[in-house]
Parts: C-alpha cells; sequence; structure tokens
C-alpha cells in the first residue's frame, strides 16, 4: 500500500498486484494515442498471455490507476527474442545486462494525474518482486519523447535499428539503485544497539526476556574468530542484523538429515563412508514403511506399484559434480570488509523465524531421537565446511534484500563453502531461505525443524543458459552419472547433437545451464505434438488463454536436471528454456507405474527436480460418446482416443515469475478414504500454495494401484467418487508422503500418531477420515443342538470377535482385501469345489455373489446369508430392482437364507479355518459347510482405531463428535466422513456425514483448512450465534452402482437425505412425478424422479449392458427443460426408452465438464439489470412468484415476452453460441452461425 498525490493536492491510496484478465477492460480505456505511438498497436490479451510480469495499481475501490507489462526480450523487432544481450552489450558495454538481471518494459498505461507516482510505485514493485533484477529497459521510436512520466525513471543510453525496417529507436534504462537499492553491509557495533532494539523486539520478547535488555549489545561485544555479528544500514541507520557462527553440532544434524547431496557440508575425506557394507542388511517392519521427502522432491512411496519419486534420486549426484563446480568456482568475494571482533557462543542450534521481522535465535533443545539402525546413514571424517546463523531479523520494508547478506558473511569465513539455518517447521518461507535449498529429513528425525542449506557458489550471477553443443557431452556426462535416466538423456543429446530433431521429425531442443564454463544443469524439450489431447482432456485453460498460443509453442518436458546448490536458480532456467525455445508453455507428465514396475511412458522422461517450480493441472472429466450413433460428427479420434494416463504439470511465460506460497506445516492425514484422497486432491492442485510436509497413513498407501483386472472389481459395489484413472491422473504420489502403516495411538500432547506401535509420525495438523468397515462378526455361541431361535439369543452385532480370524475368513474393504479373496478362490481350488458363505445385508453381499458367479462357482455352491434387518429400508430400496435380483439369484441356483443369526463356527471348536457354520432363524437353526466366509454385516469403527481415539480422550459417541467446522475436542484434530457425527448440541443425531458426498465432503474439509493458510481468501468471520448451532448441508449426490447378480449393471443416484422407504417418498403430496422406461425383466429399467421443482432428484437404472454411468450421473440436479422438455416428451409418447433418448446428440452438452459453467454464465445475465430503474429477470419472477404484481396474461407467457423484447434474450444466445464454439473440439455434434 501506498500513498500517491497528484500535482493538485489530490491523495490516493493505491494497491500493487498481478494482472488478472478482468483489468483488461479498464487497461484498454486508459490507453491513449501517446501510449500507442511509444508501446505500438498492442493486443491487450495476447501481451498479458506472454508478459512475465504484469502489475497492476488499484485503490480502495478497486479502480485500476495504472497498469505496466514486462518481458525478458526487447519490443518494436529491434532484436530476436533468444539474442538480444550482444545487442545491448554493443550499446553500452558498461551496463552489464544479462537475461537474469534484465527486463523489458513493453506497456505502461496510468491515470493522467497520479501517473508520475504510479510510474514510480510499479518500478519499485518490480525491483522489489524479482530479486535479481538489475535493468529495466524502455524501447520506443527514436522520434517519440518519452513524456513527462516516464522520463522520471528512464534515461537514455542509445539508439539501435530495427531488424525488419528502417527505423531506429531509442532504448532507455531504469537501475535498480535508484529505486529498490541493494543494501549496504558491515560489520554490527554497539552503537546499532539502538536502531535494531525496536526492529527486533517487535515481534520477539523471548531473548530479551531471557539474556536480558541488552542482549542484543552483548553479542555485537562478543564476536570472534567464530562469531560474528553483522548488519546492513541505510542512510546509516541499521535496519537488519544477522549473527553467524563457525560452529554447528554436524552429528545431530548426519542423524537427522540427509545431507549427502552436500557430502554431508564436510571436506571430503578418504575415510569417508558413504555407501552401506555388502553385509549390510536392511530389517523393516512387515506392516511399517516410513516414507520421506522434502519440499524439493517429489514424495516416494515405497512400494513396487507406486509412481516413483520423480527427485530424490536426484540427490545421488554427489561425487564430482558438486565437487568440480567448487573447485572451478573462484570464491565469492566481497567489496565490504569490516574488523573482526570477540563474541560469546550461545547454546545449541536451533532457530525461530518471524514473518516481515525475521528473527533466528539459538536456544536449548533436547530432543529424544529414537535409536534406528535400520536404515544406513554416510559417516563423514573431513572437516566442517559450514557455518550456521543463529540470528537473523530485518525490517519489512527491506525484506527482499534479505540476500545481500551473504555476500558479506561468506566473506568472514573463507573456508567455509556452505551456510545453514534451522527454522521451525511452522515458519513462512522469508524471502532469505527461499534462495537456500531445503534438505530431506530422515525418517527418525524428531526435530521440530527444518534445515536449509546455501552453497557459496549460489551467490554468481554469471549462470547462463543456452542450447548445448558437441563440446557440452564431457559435461553433461559428468552432471548425470548418477542418475538413473543418465543414458536417456545422453541419448537425446546425441540426438539433438546430430539432427536437432527425433527420427519421427518431432523438433528436439536441448539446453544447459554454465556456471564458470563448467556445466550443471540440462534441460530436453520436445515441441508437443499432442496438444489437443492435453486441451480437451486437462485444464490447461485454467492458467492460459489457448487461442492465443501457437501449436509450435507448446514444449514438452523430458528431463530437467540442476546442480542442487544452483536449486534457487530452477525457474530462471524454465523461464530461459522457453524465450531461447520460442516457447510459450512447458508441459510435464508424471506416468503411473503398473505392477510389474514398467513405466507407462510411451518416451522416457527422466526424475525432475523442477515439478515444484510446476503447477499440477486438473484433469477433465470426459465425456463418453455413442460413437456409432454420431458417425462424422463424433470429436476428432485426437479427443476421443484412449491413450495413457498420466498426471500433467505445466508452466508458461505468465508463471515465470510468480512466486508460490510454501507451507510447512506438517498435515497428517489417517486413512486413504474418499474423503481423505479429496482433500488431499484439494490442497495438491492448489496452484499458488506449495504443501511440503503433506502425509497419508494408510494400511496399504494410496489406492488405484491396478491390483484387479476391471473383471475383478466387481466384489464390492462402486460410489464412483474415484477409479483407477482418476488416481493415476492425480498422482498424488508425487506431491504426498505415505506411510504404509495402521495408526495405534495419537499423543495429542507432544503431536504425534503412533502407527504399528512403534513409530512415530509428528503432526500439526491431524485429519482423521479413516472411514468405517466390515468387522469380523461375533457368533452368539449358542449350541443348534439345542434348537434355539433368534428370540431365544442375544444379538452379538454389538460384540467384538475377540478370537482368531480364520485363515478362510475374508471382510472386503478395499482393493488389498479383494485381491487377497481372489488369490484364496484361485489357490485353492474354490471355483471347482467348496461351499462360500456370504454374511450380511448390504449391496456387497449382490456383487460379491455375481463376482463368484463370474468366476466360475458354482450357484448351488454359493449360500447369501442374511441377518435381520436393523431397518425396513433395504440396500436397494427399490421393490422392482429386488424383484429382479431375487429372480436371478433364483435363476442362479444360490442358496439364500433370511433373518439368521451366526451361532458357531466349527461347532464351537477351533474356528481357524472354517468348516462349517452355524446359524439360527426365527424359525430353526440351520448348518452349511464351508470353504470360504464373506462378511459384510453391518460397517464399524476399527477397534484399534477406536481404541487410538479413547485412549487420546477425543470424544467419542458411537463414532467420533465434531462440530460443523470438522473439529474434534482438539482444536489441531480434525475429522470427516463415515466415521464421524455431529455433536449432540446439534440436535441432528439422523445427520451423519454417512449421508453427503465423501467427495464432496473432503473438498468442504480441504476448503475449511485453506482458509488457515491460504492468504488470498477472504478473512474469516464468525457466524451469528444461531447459525453455529446448523449443520452444514451439502448438495452433491449420493452415488452407488456395481453389477448384480444376473449380470445387471446397476446405478443409483440421489440427493443427500436421511433414509426413507421408497413407497413412503411416492405417498407424500410433494414428491413430484416419475419417469420409468423399460423394465427389470428385460434389463433396460430406467427410473427418473423428477421434484416438486422439476428438477432430477433421482436417478435409478438397471441393464444387462453396460451403459455410461459417469454421463448418466450429470442428469442429477438438472432442471427437465434442460433435458429438452422430458416431461411434456414423455407425456406425449415420444421417449419410449431413456437408454436411446441420453445417447441422441442434443444431450452431448448436459454431459460436458463445462455445462455448469454455462449455466452460471446464464443465470447472471438473468439476474444483471437491464436498466437501474427495471427489475431483472429473477427479480421479475419472484415478484411473480411472490404475487407482488398483477399480470393480464398468464406469467409463463408474459416472462417470456419480456424474455423476447428486451436484451436478455441476444445475450442468452450469444453466451451459448460462444459456449459452444469455444468447446467444439468436444461438441462438434452442434451447429452455430457461420458453419453451414
Amino acid at each position: 500500500m501506498s500513498v500517491l498525490t497528484s500535482p493538485r493536492g489530490k491523495v490516493e491510496v493505491v494497491h500493487c498486484r498481478r494482472t488478472e484478465t478482468q483489468d483488461i477492460y479498464c487497461i484498454k480505456n486508459l490507453i491513449r494515442k501517446f501510449t500507442q505511438k511509444l508501446f505500438g498497436n498492442l493486443n491487450i490479451i495476447y501481451l498479458l498471455e506472454k508478459a512475465n510480469l504484469a502489475i497492476t495499481l488499484h485503490n480502495d475501490q478497486e479502480e485500476i490507476m495504472a497498469q505496466a507489462t514486462f518481458l525478458d526480450y526487447p519490443n518494436w523487432n529491434i532484436a530476436t527474442q533468444d539474442d538480444w544481450v550482444s545487442v545491448f552489450r554493443e550499446l553500452d558495454s558498461d551496463i552489464p545486462c544479462t537475461p537474469l538481471n534484465t527486463l523489458f518494459m513493453h506497456l505502461f498505461v496510468a491515470v493522467d494525474e497520479y501517473s508520475v507516482g504510479c510510474c514510480k510505485e510499479i518500478i519499485r514493485t518490480v525491483f522489489k518482486a524479482v530479486l535479481d533484477l538489475h535493468f529495466v529497459f524502455l524501447i520506443v521510436p527514436s522520434c517519440m519523447s518519452l513524456g513527462s512520466t516516464l522520463k522520471t525513471v528512464f534515461s537514455q543510453v542509445g539508439c539501435v535499428p530495427s531488424l525488419t525496417n528502417d527505423e531506429d529507436f531509442a532504448v532507455h534504462v531504469c537501475h535498480r539503485h535508484s529505486h529498490y537499492p541493494q543494501l549496504h553491509i558491515r560489520k554490527a557495533r554497539v552503537e546499532d544497539h539502538d536502531d535494531l532494539m525496536p526492529i527486533f523486539l517487535h515481534h520477539d520478547t523471548i531473548l530479551k526476556e531471557t539474556y536480558g535488555e541488552y542482549f542484543l549489545a552483548e553479542l555485537i561485544e562478543a564476536q570472534d574468530e567464530e562469531n560474528h555479528a553483522v548488519v546492513c544500514e541505510v542512510e546509516g541507520v541499521a535496519v537488519g542484523f544477522m549473527s553467524v557462527c563457525s560452529q554447528v553440532n554436524l552429528e545431530l544434524l548426519h542423524k537427522c538429515f540427509d545431507l549427502g547431496p552436500f557430502h554431508g557440508l564436510c571436506i571430503p575425506h578418504q575415510d569417508d563412508i558413504l555407501e552401506p557394507p555388502q553385509e549390510f542388511s536392511v530389517h523393516e517392519s512387515s506392516d511399517s514403511q516410513l516414507e520421506n521427502s522434502s519440499e524439493e522432491s517429489q514424495k516416494i512411496v515405497k512400494e513396487p506399484q507406486e509412481a516413483v519419486s520423480l527427485e530424490t534420486r536426484e540427490s545421488t549426484q554427489r561425487k564430482g559434480t558438486e565437487a568440480a563446480v567448487e573447485e572451478a568456482l573462484s570464491p565469492v568475494t566481497s567489496e565490504n570488509t569490516g574488523e573482526v571482533e570477540d563474541s560469546e557462543k550461545l547454546s545449541q542450534v536451533s532457530s525461530m523465524v518471524y514473518m516481515g521481522y525475521y528473527i533466528s535465535h539459538r536456544s536449548s533443545l533436547s530432543l529424544s531421537l529414537p535409536e534406528d539402525t535400520s536404515s544406513f546413514h554416510p559417516i563423514y571424517k573431513g572437516a566442517s565446511t559450514a557455518f550456521c546463523i543463529q540470528l537473523f531479523f530485518i525490517d519489512e520494508k527491506y525484506e527482499a534484500r534479505s540476500l545481500d547478506f551473504m555476500n558479506f558473511v561468506f566473506h568472514l569465513f573463507h573456508d567455509k563453502d556452505f551456510c545453514i539455518v534451522s527454522v521451525p517447521h511452522l515458519t513462512p518461507e522469508f524471502v532469505l531461505i527461499q534462495s537456500f535449498v531445503k534438505v530431506v529429513p530422515f525418517n527418525n528425525c524428531t526435530l521440530e525443524q527444518d534445515l536449509y542449506v546455501f552453497h557459496r557458489a549460489g551467490l554468481l550471477k554469471t549462470i547462463k543458459i543456452r542450447l548445448a553443443t558437441l563440446l557440452d557431452t564431457p559435461g553433461v556426462e559428468k552432471l548425470v552419472s548418477t542418475l538413473m535416466p543418465c543414458k536417456s538423456i545422453l541419448e537425446d543429446l546425441k540426438q539433438y547433437n546430430e539432427a536437432r530433431r527425433d527420427p519421427d521429425g518431432t523438433p528436439l531442443q536441448v539446453f544447459v545451464a554454465e556456471v564458470a564454463e563448467q556445466v550443471v544443469g540440462i534441460a530436453v524439450i520436445r515441441n508437443e505434438m499432442d496438444i489437443e489431447y492435453i486441451r480437451s482432456h486437462y485444464n490447461i485453460e485454467d492458467f492460459i488463454y489457448f487461442n492465443h498460443h501457437q501449436r509450435e509453442e507448446h514444449g514438452h518436458l523430458y528431463h530437467f536436471v540442476l546442480n542442487p546448490i544452483f536449486r534457487h536458480y530452477t525457474k530462471f532456467f524454465l523461464k530461459e528454456i522457453l524465450r531461447l525455445g520460442y516457447k510459450s508453455c512447458l508441459y510435464y507428465p508424471v506416468y503411473p507405474q503398473v505392477k510389474e514396475g514398467k513405466v507407462q511412458s510411451p518416451k522416457a522422461h527422466s526424475l525432475t527436480s523442477a515439478l515444484h517450480y510446476l503447477v499440477p493441472v486438473r484433469p477433465r472429466r470426459q465425456i463418453v460418446y455413442p460413437l456409432e450413433k454420431l458417425g462424422i460428427n463424433a470429436p476428432s479420434k485426437e479427443v476421443s482416443k484412449d491413450a495413457l494416463s498420466y498426471a500433467l504439470n505445466h508452466t508458461n511465460r505468465k508463471l515465470s515469475l510468480e512466486p508460490k506460497i510454501t507451507v510447512n506445516a506438517k498435515i497428517v492425514v489417517v486413512g486413504a478414504s474418499n474423503v481423505g484422497i479429496s482433500f488431499l486432491e484439494t490442497l495438491v492442485f492448489c496452484s499458488h500454495l506449495k504443501f511440503s510436509n503433506l502425509t497419508l497413513i494408510s494400511t496399504y498407501g494410496l489406492p488405484g494401484k491396478k491390483l484387479l483386472g476391471n473383471e475383478q472389481r466387481k466384489f464390492l459395489a462402486n460410489d464412483h467418487c474415484y477409479n483407477d484413472r482418476d488416481h493415476e491422473l492425480m498422482s498424488l504420489c508425487s506431491w504426498v508422503n505415505v506411510v504404509v502403516a495402521k495408526m495405534t495411538a495419537i499423543d495429542r500432547a507432544a503431536k504425534q500418531v503412533v502407527v504399528s506401535r512403534e513409530k512415530v509420525v509428528l503432526y500439526d495438523h491431524l485429519i482423521l477420515c479413516t472411514g468405517r468397515q466390515y468387522q469380523v462378526p461375533c457368533p452368539t455361541e449358542v449350541d443348534i443342538n439345542l434348537h434355539p431361535t433368534n428370540r431365544e439369543v442375544s444379538n452379538s452385532c454389538l460384540r467384538r470377535y475377540t478370537g482368531p480370524i480364520p485363515c478362510n475368513h475374508f471382510t472386503l474393504n478395499d482393493e488389498e482385501d479383494c485381491l487377497r479373496a481372489l488369490a484364496w478362490i484361485k489357490n485353492n481350488s474354490i471355483t471347482a469345489e467348496g461351499n462360500i458363505i456370504i454374511y450380511g445385508n448390504s449391496i456387497d453381499t449382490y456383487t460379491t455373489v455375481e463376482t463368484l458367479l463370474s468366476l466360475g462357482v458354482r450357484g448351488s455352491c454359493i449360500h447369501l446369508v442374511q441377518h435381520p434387518p436393523t431397518s425396513i429400508i433395504t440396500c436397494i430400496n427399490d421393490c422392482a430392482v429386488e424383484g429382479a435380483i431375487e429372480d436371478a439369484l433364483q435363476a442362479a441356483g444360490v442358496n439364500v437364507y433370511r433373518d439368521a443369526l451366526l451361532a458357531q463356527w466349527n461347532n464351537g471348536l477351533y474356528p481357524d479355518p472354517i468348516h462349517t457354520a452355524s446359524f439360527t432363524t426365527p424359525t430353526k437353526p440351520f448348518q452349511l459347510p464351508c470353504s470360504m466366509f464373506f462378511s459384510f454385516l453391518e460397517k464399524n469403527v476399527d477397534y484399534e482405531t477406536f481404541k487410538a481415539f479413547n485412549d487420546a480422550c477425543l470424544v467419542y459417541d458411537g463414532r467420533l463428535v465434531i462440530d460443523s467446522n470438522f473439529h474434534t475436542n482438539d482444536i489441531a484434530i480434525r475429522a470427516a466422513g463415515p466415521l464421524t457425527k455431529f455433536s449432540n448440541r446439534y440436535y441432528s443425531n439422523e445427520w451423519t456425514h454417512s449421508n453427503f458426498n465423501s467427495k464432496e465432503i473432503g473438498f468442504q474439509l480441504a476448503a475449511a483448512m485453506l482458509k488457515l493458510f491460504d492468504p488470498t481468501l477472504e478473512p474469516v468471520t464468525e457466524p451469528p450465534a444461531d447459525l453455529d448451532r446448523l449443520i452444514p448441508m451439502y448438495k452433491g449426490a449420493k452415488i452407488k452402482g456395481g453389477i448384480l447378480p444376473g449380470s445387471y449393471h446397476y446405478l443409483h443416484v440421489s440427493k443427500p437425505a436421511i433414509p426413507t422407504p421408497l413407497e413412503v417418498q411416492r405417498a407424500q403430496s410433494d414428491f413430484g412425478s416419475e419417469i420409468i422406461t423399460g423394465n427389470v425383466k428385460n434389463g433396460n429399467y430406467f427410473r427418473i424422479h423428477i421434484n416438486k421443482y422439476r428438477m432430477v432428484e433421482t436417478i435409478t437404472c438397471l441393464s444387462k449392458v453396460p451403459f455410461p454411468a459417469s454421463n448418466y450421473i450429470r442428469l442429477f440436479g438438472q432442471h427437465e427443460q434442460a433435458l429438452n422438455n422430458l416431461c411434456a416428451r414423455y407425456e406425449d409418447g415420444l421417449v419410449p426408452d431413456l437408454y436411446s433418448y441420453f445417447t441422441e446428440p442434443w444431450c452431448m452438452a448436459l454431459f460436458h465438464d463445462r455445462f455448469i459453467d454455462l449455466r452460471k454464465a446464464l443465470h447472471q445475465i438473468l439476474s444483471s439489470k437491464e436498466d437501474e430503474n427495471l427489475p431483472s429477470m429473477e427479480e421479475l419472477a419472484r415478484q411473480i412468484e411472490d404475487e407482488e404484481i398483477n399480470l393480464p396474461e398468464k406469467p409463463r407467457n408474459y416472462l417470456k415476452r419480456v424474455f423476447q423484447e428486451t436484451i436478455y434474450r441476444p445475450l442468452v444466445e450469444k453466451s451459448i453460441l460462444d459456449y459452444l464454439h469455444y468447446n467444439h473440439y468436444h461438441l462438434p455434434m452442434y451447429a452455430w452461425p457461420g458453419i453451414i
């Protein structure tokens, strides 16, 4: 925020932000003829698409005051974008401009009255935002004067000719030192104390209270050769302070952090032990594999089915790479010198940093490091080559220049190559450590701090990105020699040097990063040849205007390797790739691994350290097209093809200087349920946030590993939240640490989750999403020889089974359980012989029966035993469908027993394995032979999970108790999903998260959490006292489906509601109407329930033929008139078959993922006013509904006439046509003006 004063004395408060799309209209209004003469006739949208940086100033009323656009190459065609440096060096050799320190102003507009102040404020903001920027150039026709505004910040340095015509252009430059200069750094003096203490105490008083009022002065006085204190000053006043020390507890750091990429911060020694001895064996708990990573690496999961980490392999780049660079690069010297003073050593290393005024102090810290010999840690014998920052703070006004300290402090320690700092992990990532590399902690690390490392060579600004040559081959070989994709990278380099393109003709480009004539990085890109597929399958238009990018401007990143000590130049490397390669966008896919471990990538992609500098792109939901019916009107093969699935990551020119907000809070999710996956998905796809400490604790890790083929997938019913392809398209394993273990305890005081009773996972925010599972049933233990009935035995459903779990007993809760059951069937010849008992009342009993039948098990060998129902509502809740299932079971010969309670296994003898199972009924008991026993009794919370909650004193009342904001009785612990219930103070025990869509619950949970981390969101306001007593209601559809006995494909979509029998619903006066076509006997049953508001509320499908369920789910919540006047057509007998009806070309737009955006746009049009004195269409409809106006005609006719006669009709038509035109690649079956 700044205050501008016009020449007339008017005052305006302005705020600075990145330019947004909605600013374009105002920018155009600020363009004058003089502006066009200076910058040319510009397409503003196109310019913003290609800009590296665009800044907008606005006032408190959100009125645009000024805007400036900057690119990394000059305008007016005075030089090519990949070779402008030589032109400017010839112009003025005294200006050391490079691609790293230079930007070009391509546009500046401002409100005339405040133009001078706006110009200075924008220039200052640009220098503050881009730390390495030193020069901003402005090129205008030589015949033009800059005008009074731009002259205040730019000065002419010469003229250059144009490449395209005979006109000359004047080059003007603006220097950093005139607006946001580098800070002067010197040794601290005692007299600086008075200047520094107000800054120091602004946020922190702990050190003053601990060490006394003159702590800082004593620290400055007590300097010696090992301890130094330095300050930065502005106009003779100290505005920042840094205390550094050469004593570092390397033993502790070696135990806690993987410092291998930095050779342990030690000088190489001949006795170093860098690799485990051959006889060394790694012992891991069979049920616990703790995974770890860092913000610089994609996260690893130690499961052969998971996608491999994309970056941690780069940490093997230890020998030769850094050593060679360190030897070759000359020491960094400082032009500032100071006297060496004595210092008093403080206690052990730790730090504390605050946003704005950064303070880092060392205090005694007790650490408990568990004894862990299960993993090898390198042993370094060489001397330390690191010093640490003990204390650091700086005035917020100058924080962007924090890195200016580093030149000076490295000069104080000539023999040290690394500077380290440890900060509490909850500390926001301040400017200084954004240039540091975060070190990967070991699994056994219990330090509550993150370690950051900076190498001396990182200060060098001579890094150069260029196209590779044949002479770079030895340097590249040395760089990538220890990396897994070494061979692939070298083959691409060879191909580039030989042909500049692949054998198939795809253009190929290889770039190298060079420092001091040594190769420190390499990147390989190709032209993106599948851009139509990417556009149609991924939401890249969240980040770009696709039509403003040429096909050849889309690049595909295959390899990216950069020496870790230059990691802070990653975004610069990517920006230079775009500039030198004439690209505007880069795409990087992450392919999953199949079970056999073979990567599905058509061409080899290396694991890239640049992943966290890219943004993940959400996949788009696809229409299932009736291709045969559409014929020539079907989408192109590039759009409709079934290609390999991958997660897409992206960057573009607009994002090249866009910072991400790093969130280091340890967010631990327990349970890989749909709620947990949806929560993680929402956080991961926040493109402007970088969550570096997301952890999932799950018994089997992340789902979606394709353990089963499509045919075996039918064991359990499907809720249509996620499938295997969805998991491949997200690649959560690239962003989330995965602990493959089971939670056994929660230590709320220490904020630890205990897994597998031995290891701990630290958390700041704990998210419990374990859900509920089928449990092993507890037999009633009655002797059936006494002929008991159900009335004579106690129901054991609420009792927990504590005996040995039989090896042939199965409770199917996830794909791992299904795989185990399938393996048992195959290994024990169950299909040929043996009786299978399926016990329960859920829909999963039916899907399991169908699966067994499809595997070849005879129906007579399957016994479906249904226990007494606990509710009058069945799992299907539709008599027609239930009748079809009963007929199918009877036709298959499946034995069905109703109202049966499990009495005994093996007549009360040892139950493992189960040979017989006895049951009681309301009449007489019975006994069945048993080879396999499937239990699908009512789901409940796992006992170990319940015990963890109970021992942690979390309120539990049948389920884990939460409030309306997902909080348990611990503010740091949230919970969601079927595991939970609302507190009794809401008086809504009928409503739980089980009534709602799990994916929506996970999204809402993430939205509640984002309010803590995302500064772009509006501040949270406390709800009124009365509203705080209301539970939240969600609108997403509740879905279930599967393949039922008789090979019926089943889908049921309904609104969230308290379960009610269908017949009771039909009897209600406001039920609405039903549209039913086909019948269950013919296998073409389709039922749609239209509520009283004429909205689709329920969909039920039962078909012998597979159908596009994802399409039909999109019908939920649509108005029947949007379905081509479905009710009127049905009443007229024009809709004999809904299956056929919804394959007609007209309805494809209903299934489109952006149809909801069209609906919102149309609603916005109809709710807007044509005239301030006239009501909008929405207000008019409300007035008619409330009888506020008297009409001479029918309301429908009146509204139709108003719509026709006003501006609303052309606006609506234009919006619809624009939607069809923009999405024509998905919807080519629609015509619009101009194509006929």
